[in-house]
């Protein structure tokens, strides 16, 4: 352990999965980072578990989704239950996602300490580790408003017990629910908390157990309450089970005591949900459990004066029931990396910084509204024969299947801002200026081999200028070699990816300008794969005109931040210069 006084680019406090997503990301950009947690070692059982399909996309980003999927358990199916004569009964059985453009068309469920281990072990290659267990005990942010607007400097002073004090030019709070860093900053959390009891069990399910829907995302509402089931890695399931016991609150605090509950007479209440059918554990495979209540709560700001920052659970909470919490961490740190390694790096004015909050204080505001009607379907009862005052069971089917695009997360939208440009949408019609690239096959022209466009914009901060050239090829290259443009003035910010019309049999692709293929690998062609059934299409896919062409910037986090016509391409000039230095 450190000693004395020391000096870093960015600490960060909390080694959940926001703060290893953004440590992992930053150290990977040579960043001096350093990460602290209070806790001795990684979570080892339950917590969260859902990865949603957006959140995938950003793992394959940094390379780190095929470990991922291979540890997972995968869920490609959602069950639904209701009561019937005998007890529950299925009544119907669809995808469990529905987003039609998700590269991935599935959920995956891995416990939060394997997720955090993921990025252990890339943060490791780099020298990086969690410092552990480590409390902090003060933090203090300089007011001097100059300081604090030379990213230079380091305002903010940590110190942990009597040790070590240090001098840090950003802090990114990432300490959970009960943020030590958010409580520090005085800064509140707006919402409310619901009245909706839940209790989540970890189980292996015995050989006792006859309820065949336990590999997939189950839904289960009863006359004795509801029920969600969900498969997780190897045997093990989790099973959501909703409370109306107020045993589990202590009268006097009106606090959950888990004193007043355990395991074993959750999964009691869960059997009654489940007749005809049975539920039942291996004995002494009751891996987690817990009890919660419901709330549903945003940060009222997510940075001071964009040096410190919160996020993840430190700046919102909701409900499980959804998927939601891990994704919306990890993606929060994944939006605000990048932008603090184009500061650091003297790249971007460091105004960049306050689009973190946002984009991603918007984004949690419409979760938190999602998540009021998403948790209030799987809590209410039911309305059946004009009775009650819920959801039917088809509002139910329809509302889980219209959520879809939203709780995928590929549905994230940015509103325009300094990064998020839509001025020239038409020229890109279905590619969404402020939402992520759309994932799509293309054929590489040097040797046919098939690639998905979104592995051409892997997040290693730079922004990617995809060239859909048409007849303009010569253009463009002379406009990207003028030393006024932008490009020609930090091209280690960008990499250029050149699509062309044309057949992967007579194409050439060293015919292209030089500047347009800056290597082999950076030319593809709009072609079906060797077999005719992948790829191909692309510029209809996007909705750019095969003559005109143009123009897609996307930005280092995989989101579309502007598109520009080629006969406007000044308009890229003006969209860096908002945000970015001059040499």
């Amino acid at each position: 352990m450190s000693s004395g006084v020391s000096h870093v680019d960015v600490l960060i406090l909390g080694a959940g999965p926001a703060g290893v997503m953004c440590a992992n990301a930053l150290v990977r950009a040579g960043v001096n980072v350093r990460i602290i947690d209070k806790r001795p070692s990684r979570v080892v059982a339950g917590q969260a578990d859902g990865i949603q399909p957006r959140t995938i996309e950003v793992f394959q980003s940094y390379g780190l989704a095929d470990r991922l999927l291979s540890q997972a358990a995968h869920m490609i199916m959602a069950a639904f239950y209701n009561p019937g004569p005998n007890g529950i009964e299925c009544i119907a059985r669809v995808p469990d996602v529905t987003a039609p453009t998700a590269r991935y068309p599935f959920e995956v469920t891995l416990h939060q300490g394997e997720i955090e281990s993921i990025f252990l072990d890339s943060m490791k290659k780099e020298d990086l580790q969690v410092e552990r267990p480590i409390v902090p005990v003060a933090l203090q942010l300089s007011e001097d408003p100059a300081e604090l607007a030379d990213s230079h400097t380091y305002p903010i002073k940590e110190r942990k017990d009597e040790t070590e004090t240090v001098h840090a030019k950003f802090v990114v709070g990432t300490d959970g629910a009960h943020s030590w860093v958010r409580k520090t900053l005085g800064i509140c959390m707006d919402g409310e908390q619901t009245d909706f009891l839940w209790g989540v069990v970890d189980i292996i399910p015995s050989e006792k157990t006859d309820f065949p829907d336990t590999r997939n995302k189950s839904a289960i509402h009863s006359t004795n309450g509801s029920c969600i089931v969900i498969p997780r890695e190897g045997d093990k399931i989790r099973v959501y089970i909703q409370l109306s016991d107020t045993d589990v609150v202590d009268p006097e605090t009106g606090r959950i005591d888990l004193c007043r509950y355990g395991p074993e007479r959750l999964l009691e209440v869960a059997k009654k949900t489940f007749r005809p059918y049975t539920i039942d554990a291996v004995p002494d495979k009751i891996e987690w459990w817990t009890i919660y209540q419901i709330g549903q709560r945003v940060a009222s700001k997510f940075t001071a004066h964009e040096r410190v920052f919160i996020a993840g659970d430190a700046c919102h909470t909701h409900s499980p029931k959804a998927g939601q919490g891990m994704n919306a961490s990890m993606n929060d740190t994944h939006n605000l990396a990048w932008k603090l390694v184009h500061v650091l790096r003297g790249w971007a004015d460091i105004s960049l910084l306050k689009t973190y909050e946002f984009e991603r204080r918007t984004y949690a505001q419409d979760l938190i509204a999602f998540d009021k009607r998403f948790s209030a379907l799987f809590s209410e009862k039911f309305r059946t024969d004009g009775e009650g005052h819920g959801p039917t069971h088809d509002e139910f089917i329809g509302a889980f299947q219209n959520y879809g695009n939203f709780s995928s997360g590929v549905g994230v939208h940015y509103a325009a801002s300094a990064v998020t440009e839509t001025t020239y949408q038409g020229v890109a019609a279905n590619l969404i200026i402020g939402q992520r690239l759309l994932p799509h096959v293309l054929v590489r022209a040097a040797d046919a081999r098939e690639v998905n466009i979104q592995d051409l914009a892997p997040s290693d901060t730079r922004f990617k200028l995809f060239v859909f050239p048409g007849e303009h090829a010569q253009e463009v290259a002379v406009y990207l070699s003028r030393r006024e443009c932008f490009f020609h003035k930090r091209q280690d910010a960008f990499d250029v990816i050149t699509v062309l019309q044309g057949s992967k049999d007579t194409v050439n692709y060293l015919q292209v300008p030089p500047v347009l293929r800056p290597h082999w690998s950076k030319v593809l062609l709009d072609d079906t794969d060797v077999t005719g059934t992948r790829g191909g299409r692309i510029h209809e896919r996007y909705g750019i005109s095969r003559t005109a062409g143009g123009l897609v910037v996307v930005r280092p986090d995989g989101y579309v931040g502007t598109v520009a016509p080629l006969d406007e391409l000044t308009a890229l000039d003006t969209y860096f210069a908002g945000f970015m230095l001059p040499l």
